[in-house]
């Protein structure tokens, strides 16, 4: 086996439109790919921009189980680890836009981190040289 890289992670989220305008008007994540799969599917793709390292698919719940997960990707764990050149300029515009903080930005051995939440509360830790 010769696996190569992770293509794309699933979020899974009530509404596209919703999720998509937090990960690019918030985060700046850049939409990649937004086709009509079905009357009610999408296959939306968004990624940081300037990378082309692993991309986020948006998947709409489509049940009741699905829907149970939207905002709990991960049991309550960190979803999502975000590199960025500048911490503190993120922070002010997480802030800006209204984004939940969990942790404030500390220095910690690794660099400065801070966890947030996305619009439906999956944690997210964003990581930046000290």
């Amino acid at each position: 086996m010769a696996i190569k890289r992770v293509a794309q992670i699933t979020l899974v989220v009530d509404d596209y439109d919703k999720a998509i305008e937090f990960y690019t008007q918030v985060l700046g994540f850049e939409l990649v790919e937004d086709t009509q799969m079905s009357d009610i599917k999408r296959w939306v793709v968004i990624k940081p921009q300037g990378t082309n390292e692993c991309c986020l698919l948006l998947a709409k719940a489509a049940n009741e189980e699905q829907k149970s997960r939207v905002g709990n990707q991960t049991g309550g764990r960190v979803f999502l680890f975000l590199n960025t050149d500048n911490l503190q300029t993120d922070y002010y515009n997480l802030k800006a836009n209204g984004v939940k903080i969990v942790r404030e930005p500390s220095n910690e051995k690794y660099g400065k981190v801070m966890v947030f939440e996305d619009l439906y509360g999956n944690l997210i830790d964003m990581i930046g040289p000290i």
